[in-house]
């Protein structure tokens, strides 16, 4: 049994991964600030909870106090509204990371398991991407990843004895994952739009391509990254390893719940990656990693999960 620390553990992936923590016998702490994650994801759930800001290193340092594994899920999400606000989401993904980090090697904290995006690639001709491309994101929030990125592969390299491992996630989804914000995922208000018969909305043709994955598969990532012996330093991608097209989403989730989908085509998104897909070799040799769900699984998982 060890104590660990999860930054946004009230949020979609992040509660997740405290779920899958306490089953395997694990003290969990999460550090939130509640500003996209919510309280309701953590009821019911035997955790510590550290309420704060990832900019404050004072509040970081006091989360991370004593744990022996940081899951550096915390984070300020989504493409358009770093196109907003991009000063924020740099505050955020780089400060917060580096304020994650410092008090990582400060406290003596075995291994930092920092999660980062497939925005840092950006748009690619040769696809499956793999880790040793060199990265060109497109939006403010890619580039503030790959910022992280870089400050967690430092730490590994200048500071003895500390560790971290770098998970590149590719298009998440699943159970807990809101339809209700204004950057709501593509998946629940697909399926959201569908089940209530209403038209889903489509930015440009519908033909750009993302590698859906299930959220258990990025758990079990994540639980790996923790303890592989060789992944110190190291980058990952995770994924599906299987890509699908918006307009296949929409048909596949149209299929799960029986029901016709009507679409609404709106202008291209700014700062949007048209083909996303990801070579999981490296994390299957290292970590062991395997996608166990698929993209049919997962959808009527989450269907199940949303709709009740």
């Amino acid at each position: 049994m060890a104590t660990v620390l999860v930054t946004g553990g009230a949020g979609f992936i992040g509660s997740n991964l405290v779920r899958a923590l306490l089953e395997r016998g694990d003290d969990v702490r999460v550090l939130d600030n509640f500003s996209t994650g919510s309280r309701g994801n953590l009821v019911g759930l035997d955790v510590e909870v550290v309420e704060g800001e990832l900019r404050s290193y004072e509040r970081v340092h006091n989360a991370v106090r004593g744990v022996e594994a940081v899951f550096h899920l915390g984070a300020l999400g989504s493409v358009p509204r770093s196109v907003q606000d991009p000063l924020t989401s740099s505050a955020v993904n780089v400060e917060g990371t580096l304020n994650v980090l410092l008090a990582a090697r400060d406290e003596g904290v075995r291994r930092v398991v920092f999660s980062s995006s497939s925005s840092i690639y950006g748009t690619r001709e040769t696809l499956p991407v793999t880790e040793q491309l060199a990265p060109d994101p497109i939006s403010p929030y890619g580039v503030a990843k790959l910022a992280a990125e870089r400050y967690c592969v430092s730490f590994s390299r200048v500071y003895e004895r500390f560790e971290s491992v770098v998970l590149r996630y590719f298009n998440v989804f699943g159970p807990r994952q809101s339809p209700f914000s204004q950057y709501a995922a593509v998946v629940p208000l697909f399926i959201t739009a569908i089940a209530e018969g209403r038209p889903v909305t489509i930015e440009g043709d519908g033909e750009q391509s993302r590698d859906f994955t299930y959220v258990a598969n990025v758990v079990d990532a994540t639980l790996r990254a923790a303890d592989a012996q060789d992944a110190n330093g190291r980058i990952f991608n995770v994924s599906a390893g299987a890509p699908a097209t918006v307009n296949e989403l929409a048909d596949a989730i149209g299929r799960i719940l029986g029901k016709g989908v009507e679409r609404r085509h709106v202008a291209a998104r700014a700062g949007d990656i048209r083909a996303s897909w990801a070579d999981v070799t490296a994390a299957r040799e290292s970590l062991g990693y395997e996608p166990r769900v698929d993209l049919e699984q997962g959808l009527r998982l989450t269907a199940e999960a949303l709709l009740g």
